[in-house]
């Protein structure tokens, strides 16, 4: 996999860059600003790129805006943001579209776990650190909308929860596909979320279940 870091802090970036290209991925460029991101993503055109949200020039939240930006020239690019804070104002705008995770710094400690989300967004999944999906749905009405659910359709949320889609859900619980839309249109009527494009009710449902069910493991949908 090819990759571009970019990290204002020379040591974690360096030690990053070590760590992945021990694990057989290829560092095309680390760099130590956001506007430096941009300019490398864009003549490089990496599989990833792994970005700090708080970066120079600014040290606000340039890293996020940088992503943004990409994002919108390079659907299908993916895009790690790290933080040491959680940022919703343009990590909200890159959940939709898959492609994409967010992890808290002292997180990225599992090796492992880190390399398995980097093929997991690769493939077009999305993996939130359990903080941020507390900043994006609300925890306390949480596991009473989720008792509104129907067994079965808990079943299909956790299906879901795996990254599965409608096909593989249907295949699965040997239903048709269309009765899986059905439950997954329940899902989302239920849960109350946000009137937005499909795909991002389907990962804010995902997030949900997750954050239920107590897991240190992000999301995966």
């Amino acid at each position: 996999m090819r990759l571009v870091i970019a990290e204002d802090s020379a040591l974690f970036r360096e030690g990053l860059a070590n760590l992945l290209t021990d694990a057989g991925h290829q560092i095309v460029a680390a760099v130590g600003d956001a506007q430096e991101a941009v300019r490398e993503t864009r003549k490089l055109v990496p599989d990833v790129l792994i970005c700090d949200v708080r970066m120079p020039p600014e040290m606000t939240d340039d890293g996020a805006r940088a992503a943004l930006e990409l994002r919108r020239e390079f659907p299908r690019l993916g895009i790690v943001l790290l933080s040491q804070r959680i940022e919703t104002t343009h990590t909200a705008r890159l959940v939709p579209g898959g492609y994409f995770a967010y992890q808290l710094k002292d997180r990225v400690l599992d090796v492992n776990e880190f390399l398995g989300t980097l093929n997991h967004i690769r493939e077009g999944g999305t993996a939130l650190d359990p903080e941020l999906v507390l900043e994006l749905i609300g925890a306390a009405r949480t596991q009473r909308a989720l008792e509104l659910l129907t067994p079965r359709e808990h079943e299909v949320l956790a299906f879901m929860a795996e990254g599965r889609t409608n096909l593989g859900i249907a295949q699965r619980l040997w239903l048709t596909e269309r009765t899986v839309e059905t439950h997954v249109g329940n899902i989302l009527s239920k849960l109350d979320l946000p009137v937005t494009p499909a795909d991002h009710r389907r990962v804010l449902a995902v997030i949900t279940y997750l954050q239920t069910q107590g897991t240190d493991q992000g999301l995966t949908g």
